[in-house]
């Protein structure tokens, strides 16, 4: 069967070129009786595609349901998929069929995978490489036929670095992997589908029908859609029962639109970034800021003793200036040696008119701008400071102990 013929078959709007190549694979492995495991962000239409797959296939008159895995207490998931004999437990009255023994012959959709439980994951596995289970409190091997359709809004992979998701389930599962393209990389659907959503709820509650302007096509088309097509789905409807003025301006529009979501645009906030890596960014930047207000202030300096021939009367007084001066010093290592400042107390030649003269007598070494050093000073100094407490001095640098040990032992201080 041809995409188009699929899309009219199964009420599927829109020509992205990512659409359809997710119906190519859907229409290719139908045939087949291998897994498939189809990701896409929630409210994508993954559902649609399980029914796709399942209507194509040879078991297309056999049962199909759709189980909700999140959705199910982690205590019943094994009886509800399994079934469970008399007495299995507390409340079990009576013997029950699970669900892969009600849809034998058939296809089971089980939506939200990455959410069941270890212990069923290992159970599912069983069933897909053998067919077999057991039903809770039973000691028999039942058998079944049953094609599974996975789907998941999550990153499975990294379900399985973290623990939470068996290995091996995840590629028995992934033998065909399905990714459904979110609403967002979908821009030539979005208004396509927001005709089609708006006409068929104008027809069911009776209304005009509705009209965008050219402003608001565009806000529109240009918007997230972290919903995907059940948000655009949900404001149609809205829409088309709420607004009284059937021509939808801009402003109109953005009224239904969250105030959160509508920066979703904006670059995000790598949540999954290490810790550390910010914590020593953050010195670096801290190191650099202070550079460079430091050498403003010394700008500052010489340009007022430029344009008054001396040191004005509303300048830092002499123990300040040696406090700047104290507070870029260099740290002592092999190879560099600390700049030697000399500051001479301003010689008073007439008290009663204000005019000064002031010797200065410095040694001009050239600084060194190495941000290890500054990065090695400034741990030097908060460890002095919190005599020697590392926990401290980690709080008043900004980073984690664990780093602050990490950079004492890089550091050899």
């Amino acid at each position: 069967m041809e995409v188009q013929e699929i899309k009219q078959r199964f009420g599927i709007i829109g020509n992205s070129p990512l659409l359809n190549r997710a119906i190519n694979i859907a229409n290719q492995v139908s045939p087949t009786d291998i897994s498939v495991l189809i990701t896409g962000e929630s409210g994508s239409g993954k559902e649609v595609f399980s029914h796709i797959i399942h209507q194509m296939s040879p078991r297309k008159h056999g049962p199909f349901i759709a189980v909700n895995c999140g959705a199910i207490p982690e205590g019943t998931i094994d009886s509800e998929l399994f079934g469970h004999e008399k007495g299995a437990y507390t409340g079990a009255v009576g013997e029950r069929k699970g669900y892969f023994e009600t849809v034998n012959g058939g296809t089971i959709f089980l939506d939200e995978i990455a959410e069941m439980p270890l212990g069923t994951q290992a159970r599912l596995l069983r069933v897909l490489e053998s067919g077999q289970y057991i039903r809770v409190g039973s000691s028999k091997v039942e058998k079944t036929n049953v094609r599974v359709i996975a789907a998941t809004n999550v990153d499975v992979y990294d379900a399985v670095k973290a623990g939470r998701f068996r290995e091996d389930l995840y590629y028995r599962l992934n033998t065909v992997p399905l990714r459904i393209p979110p609403l967002r990389d979908r821009k030539e659907d979005i208004f396509l589908l927001f005709r089609k959503f708006t006409s068929d709820f104008t027809d069911k509650y009776r209304t005009p029908p509705i009209q965008l302007d050219d402003e608001a096509q565009q806000v529109l088309i240009n918007y997230s859609w972290p919903g995907n097509v059940r948000q655009l789905k949900n404001m149609a409807e809205q829409l088309a029962v709420l607004e009284r003025d059937r021509v939808i301006t801009a402003p109109t529009l953005l009224t239904y639109i969250p105030h959160e979501a509508s920066r979703s645009n904006l670059p995000m906030r790598l949540d999954n970034q290490p810790k550390e890596d910010f914590s020593e960014r953050d010195i670096l930047y801290k190191v650099l800021f202070d550079m460079k207000r430091d050498m403003v202030e010394l700008k500052k300096l010489v340009a007022d003793i430029i344009e008054h021939g001396g040191v004005s009367t509303n300048y830092p007084s002499q123990s300040q200036l040696t406090q700047l001066y104290r507070d870029i010093e260099l740290p002592v290592t092999n190879n560099h040696t600390e700049p030697q400042f000399t500051l001479q107390q301003p010689v008073t030649n007439n008290v009663n008119n204000g005019d000064y003269n002031i010797t200065h007598e410095a040694e001009e070494v050239e600084e060194s701008l190495s941000l290890v050093e500054k990065e090695s000073d400034l741990i030097r100094k908060a460890l002095k400071k919190h005599k020697g407490k590392r926990k401290l001095a980690a709080n008043e640098l900004g980073i984690s102990e664990r780093t602050l040990y990490r950079k004492i032992k890089e550091l050899d201080l």
